[in-house]
């Protein structure tokens, strides 16, 4: 869908774009080729797409994939594509919060996703024991976090979480004026793969979700060292089991220094949680 297209949809429907829902809508076709060539979408594929507003993404991939799985929130977004696309029996759209619901089997993720939810949204989708490939067009800060420079200050949950279960493989600029109305943010497309063999301690749920809690808690003291970092997330979720000394010793019997918390490799991070799990 062109501008011009986009614009008489939009009219039709008396819908104004919402920017709490990341409501920009794809009018670039060149933008459009290059997220399927780089998605290489074949009759194997289930694609989960995530906001897909009026379809111009949706369309492509419904006639190369398998199945498409298009969650919409926007209850008018809904309708119309549901009337749209009623002809075709390899597409389901659900009319849902994709972060309040229990997310259909698919092996690849292909959205211009909600760029006010990123990181709940690779959360809920993402990180787990299978995670799929991704395709993605996202804040070009999120992209800065994500394909690591060794710079603390992009140094994130995000990165940590990201770098866990998958392997960013491809990251192209996007023009803004790509969609209508044009984002106020630096956009990337993104390409992510699955890593061929998952930390072991990711392997269990329990222990996956503890390691997210564990990120999430030393994260705010990335800059400082590690023991430290620990001493105060233990203190902060009220856990006395482990004073300074205890935790010095824990680490310095696996031979894990005292650097600083954005230093350490993501498997060292993976493992140093491990160490803390009970």
């Amino acid at each position: 869908m062109n501008y011009t297209e986009v614009k008489l949809t939009l009219n039709k429907l008396n819908l104004r774009p919402k920017k709490h829902l990341s409501q920009n809508f794809l009018i670039d076709d060149n933008l459009l080729k290059k997220i399927i060539l780089l998605s290489e979408v074949s009759k194997d594929d289930t694609i989960l797409e995530i906001g897909p507003g009026l379809g111009a993404l949706t369309e492509p991939l419904i006639k190369k994939a398998k199945k498409v799985y298009a969650i919409e929130i926007d209850s008018i977004l809904y309708k119309f594509l549901s009337e749209k696309f009623s002809v075709y029996n390899n597409c389901e759209i659900i009319n849902c919060d994709i972060l309040k619901m229990d997310i259909p089997s698919h092996n690849k993720v292909i959205s211009n996703i909600p760029y006010t939810i990123t990181g709940p949204l690779f959360e809920k989708v993402f990180f787990n024991q299978a995670p799929s490939q991704g395709v993605l067009i996202i804040e070009k800060s999120i992209t800065n976090r994500i394909f690591l420079t060794g710079s603390y200050k992009e140094f994130s949950r995000i990165s940590v979480g990201v770098n866990a279960y998958l392997k960013p493989v491809l990251k192209h600029d996007v023009s803004r004026n790509s969609f209508y109305p044009a984002p106020k943010i630096d956009l990337n497309l993104i390409k992510l793969v699955p890593k061929e063999e998952l930390h072991t301690f990711l392997l269990e749920k329990k222990r996956a979700s503890f390691f997210l809690k564990f990120i999430a808690g030393i994260m705010p003291y990335k800059n400082k060292n590690i023991v430290n970092a620990l001493v105060m997330f233990f203190k902060a979720i009220n856990d006395n089991n482990y004073n300074k000394e205890r935790i010095s010793s824990i680490l310095q019997e696996k031979n894990y220094g005292n650097k600083k918390i954005f230093s350490y490799p993501i498997e060292d991070l993976i493992d140093i949680s491990s160490l803390f799990y009970t």
